[in-house]
């Protein structure tokens, strides 16, 4: 079998992360470069003046204009937090470079934290992650598939209406060659025409090539785009159908990771963070190597979202 390139490609080692990012003065040169790439701009009245000068342990920035102090974390994933800088580049770090996702629990033993901290922290990056990919938009020929994460539990309602499942779409685009290029995966409320309309406006160009299994909602595709339903019978028949194959595999490789990284997640209300990370990963696995960039320069125009909000909300798209 043939190596993989993509696979084998060359990441950031070790040895490189920590001669980059090893301190705290080095990561917080890193996070004020990725922030402010010209120099400090104020988050308020957005003057470039400012009068730098330290409190405490805290660098901050008090602009001439309006008079208003920023620090270098206010407004981004990192406000409020009491963990070293460093803690937060480890943490970016492992969930890039790693092959397969990792779980809070394996974060929380890695960094030295609480459960709770690792919880804080994971959540944040993928929410990150996920606010990224919601503004992906696919086009050319795009093969699409429905599919379920999560399962009943012991005593439970079971089949489709379980707690613990989510429905979600995902989608994957490929190149003339068959190759596949970006996919997005969204959580659903349902498999309605209403869901899979409001999907198709946030995710599809107008226009384009749409290849899908004979899923009754996904009809209203051919409103605005070319939809052709695969019908390929039951079994390996269907997954290896040259208009479905790629949708299939990355399912297949998906579920594949979650199941096999996290063994407790709340699909119900979580399924969308996690689904993001593996979209956000899939997507930028070409460049392996700058994925620790691209998640800090998300991270830092992400905003900050407080704990209660990372636990109460369930995320949808659809």
């Amino acid at each position: 079998m043939a190596m993989n390139k993509i696979q084998f490609q060359p990441g950031m080692s070790m040895t490189q992360f920590e001669k980059r990012y090893g301190n705290e003065a080095a990561c917080a040169a890193a996070l004020e470069s990725t922030r402010w790439p010209n120099g400090f701009v104020c988050p308020r009245c957005q003057n470039a003046a400012a009068t730098r000068f330290e409190r405490g342990h805290q660098t901050l920035w008090e602009c001439r204009r309006c008079g208003h102090q920023a620090s270098l974390v206010a407004g981004t994933v990192l406000e409020n937090t009491k963990l070293p800088l460093r803690t937060w580049f480890r943490a970016m770090y492992l969930l890039t470079q790693s092959k397969n996702a990792i779980a809070a629990l394996e974060l929380m033993r890695h960094l030295g934290v609480s459960y709770s901290a690792a919880w804080r922290i994971k959540h944040k990056l993928m929410q990150a992650m996920n606010s990224r990919e919601a503004q992906r938009q696919l086009g050319g020929i795009v093969e699409l598939d429905d599919a379920h994460l999560g399962g009943e539990r012991n005593g439970g309602k079971s089949g489709r209406g379980a707690e613990n499942k989510r429905p979600f779409l995902l989608a994957v685009a490929t190149d003339e060659r068959g190759h596949p290029r970006h996919a997005v995966a969204t959580a659903v409320k349902g498999f309605t025409s209403a869901a899979v309309h409001a999907w198709a406006q946030a995710h599809l160009v107008p226009g384009t090539d749409v290849f899908s299994d004979g899923l009754g909602c996904f009809t209203v595709l051919s409103d605005s785009h070319a939809h052709t339903v695969v019908r390929a019978g039951p079994g390996r028949a269907a997954a290896m159908h040259p208009r479905m194959r790629w949708v299939n595999t990355v399912l297949g490789n998906v579920k594949r990771s979650l199941d096999g990284t996290c063994h407790a997640i709340k699909h119900a209300k979580y399924a969308q963070r996690y689904l993001a990370e593996a979209m956000w990963r899939f997507n930028r696995r070409f460049d392996l190597a700058g994925m620790l960039a691209a998640l800090l320069n998300d991270s830092v125009h992400e905003g900050y979202s407080s704990e209660r909000r990372l636990r109460e909300e369930a995320i949808y798209v659809c």
